[in-house]
């Protein structure tokens, strides 16, 4: 084992962005995603309404899990943008999944700081438990496992993203106990960012 992680781009990072969608289903905002994004979009001046297109595609992704062709053109129609416009920040950004993913979306950093601490031996144990191997979700569509740039707690390393939440100081040994209390208890067995609880 190598003190520096291998960074093997085509397989774990930047996977999700990297596959081209699907066409998926017809797709049109909910009325209430409708009114949320409306309000999003009345924070900015008409002429810089391109600056919600994130939000957008948050709650296209929020409504059916994933960002299809459909919904991407729905969120072009919505910003009044070009389709193109909404790709650029889709295959960009690794939080917009391209194709179907967990219910736990399961997120090991690998930038400098979590490599150091182990994060490439937690990959491995995690990888482990769940049975997959970064960039797979299980059949029942419970587990999606993905390596991340940087989640932005670097002392706090190495640091697991589950969805919106965070798991801090994660051992390569304790990944089993992680992936035991997400099936028993969701979110609720994750340590939260401690910059989150002191502040509280």
């Amino acid at each position: 084992m190598s003190f520096h992680p291998v960074m093997d781009y085509g397989a774990g990072h930047h996977q999700s962005a990297r596959e081209l969608p699907e066409e998926g289903p017809a797709f049109s905002f909910t009325p209430a995603n409708v009114a949320k994004l409306e309000e999003i979009c009345s924070r900015y001046p008409a002429e810089h309404r391109k600056s919600a297109i994130i939000a957008a595609l948050y709650l296209a992704q929020g409504q059916q899990g994933y960002i299809t062709r459909a919904a991407m053109r729905a969120v072009a129609a919505a910003i009044r943008c070009t389709t193109a416009e909404v790709e650029d920040i889709v295959y960009f950004y690794t939080m917009f999944y391209t194709r179907p993913v967990g219910k736990h979306i399961v997120q090991v950093c690998r930038t400098l700081s979590c490599a150091l601490m182990g994060a490439e031996r937690v990959t491995e144990e995690l990888s482990k438990a769940l049975n997959l191997k970064p960039g797979e979700t299980d059949a029942a569509k419970e587990f999606t496992l993905i390596e991340v740039e940087c989640l932005g707690a670097c002392d706090r390393a190495p640091v697991v993203g589950v969805n919106d939440e965070w798991h801090e100081c994660q051992r390569p040994e304790d990944a089993q106990k992680l992936v035991d209390g997400l099936r028993a208890r969701g979110a609720a067995s994750l340590t939260g960012c401690h910059l989150k609880v002191a502040g509280e």
